[in-house]
């Protein structure tokens, strides 16, 4: 067989292998388009687990398309709302309130937080009845920090349930290591040396929020400096958007483990 003969029959096998690609590249998406507009549906209905559900099945299925990372980020979000919601899901339990329990025994008990149980269940206050059933977490979480990438990852066994942008310590100063959440405060002043900053002040570089670790001076905490979260620019705490360093505040007890890691 000549040259010219084999040359044919590859160009018309690599024209059949890539007639094979761009349909199975079609179906791939019609697949996707099918399934995110079940995800759609199901959020439009509020049924945020079988929504959840489908964006995990995008994740799974077409892990090399571009809008994984869409995807992920709506998990994520999901994920705060069912947090912050009555709706029973894996991690939480419903609990029937016995006499003389308070939201703060309650709490105790269950290793989560009286604020998480007010939001989960819309308490506009702390009082609680006998006899109502609602909400709580039960399960632990642990947060995850990488100082290369400015990320703070929030963890309930191993499921990752949001992750923040965040900035770090300026010339490597955040310590890595494994910590434990051991203050937490609201409207935190700053004791900068010499002087005391309110937390009124719009010099406070603590933000709204004081997670601080067990090493002394070390945490988390919200920001007066916004613009440059995502980057390594603090004295080695780790700063957030006040609203997500609130987030974080209203969801893990103390006790919770810091992983810090370069």
């Amino acid at each position: 067989m000549s040259i010219f003969f084999i040359g044919i029959i590859l160009i018309f096998f690599l024209i059949n292998v890539n007639i094979k690609k761009q349909d199975l590249r079609k179906k791939e998406l019609l697949s996707c388009e099918i399934l995110l507009n079940q995800a759609k549906e199901y959020e439009e209905k509020s049924d945020l687990i079988s929504a959840k559900a489908i964006y995990q099945k995008l994740l799974n299925d077409f892990p090399n398309l571009n809008q994984v990372a869409q995807w992920q980020k709506r998990i994520e979000e999901i994920n705060i709302k069912l947090l912050f919601s009555p709706v029973i899901t894996k991690g939480s339990i419903l609990y029937e309130i016995k006499p003389n329990d308070t939201l703060y025994n309650i709490a105790k008990e269950f290793n989560t937080t009286v604020e998480l149980i007010m939001q989960a269940n819309n308490l506009k206050s702390d009082r609680i009845y006998p006899g109502k059933k609602i909400k709580i977490w039960n399960q632990p979480f642990s947060i995850i920090i990488d100082k290369s990438e400015n990320t703070l990852v929030l963890k309930s066994n191993e499921e990752i349930i949001k992750t923040y942008v965040i900035s770090t310590g300026e010339n490597n100063s955040t310590p890595t290591g494994i910590f434990k959440i051991v203050t937490k405060i609201k409207n935190p002043p700053w004791y900068k040396v010499g002087t005391v900053v309110p937390p009124s002040s719009p010099e406070n570089i603590l933000g709204s929020r004081w997670l601080g670790f067990d090493v002394k001076g070390y945490g988390i905490h919200g920001t007066n400096d916004p613009q440059n979260l995502g980057k390594s620019v603090t004295q080695g705490c780790i700063r957030m958007a006040n609203q997500d360093v609130e987030e974080l505040y209203t969801i893990i007890p103390l006790g919770t483990e810091v992983t810090i890691i370069d």
